[in-house]
């Protein structure tokens, strides 16, 4: 699989004020948050599912990478989504391992694999 997704009892509003706290224990910030149904309905497409995309960054993690190959820049920052599915909210994210396998380079793995597992530990704490 190339994501990781769960499932949570909280709403969209509480996973993410979980997220944010808990990301910073990892040393990740949320740069940017898009609210999919508010800007589609800003532009006049009609979209009612409740859908938040999350960039996380860590700076250092990111130059690491970046500093090994410039291509890892496609897939910064991380994304993490929370979203709505028939009325349960669900977390989840790509996995950076297998973003990073696009690469090619076993250095890159390494620190994608550590990446990986601190953001599902992140997740799994914000159920």
């Amino acid at each position: 699989m190339f994501h990781y997704t769960m499932e949570t009892a909280k709403s969209p509003e509480q996973a993410i004020a979980a997220l944010q706290e808990n990301l910073k224990e990892e040393k990740f910030g949320v740069l940017w948050q898009l609210d999919m149904k508010e800007k589609l309905n800003e532009k006049g497409v009609d979209f009612d599912q409740t859908y938040h995309i999350l960039e996380v960054c860590n700076p250092v993690e990111a130059k690491r990478v970046l500093s090994e190959n410039s291509l890892v820049g496609y897939f910064l920052p991380c994304k993490i989504a929370v979203y709505d599915e028939g009325g349960t909210t669900k977390i989840g994210l790509p996995k950076p391992t297998a973003l990073i396998g696009f690469v090619e380079n076993e250095a890159l793995m390494g620190i994608a694999e550590d990446i990986e597992k601190r953001l599902i530990a992140v997740i799994d704490k914000s159920r």
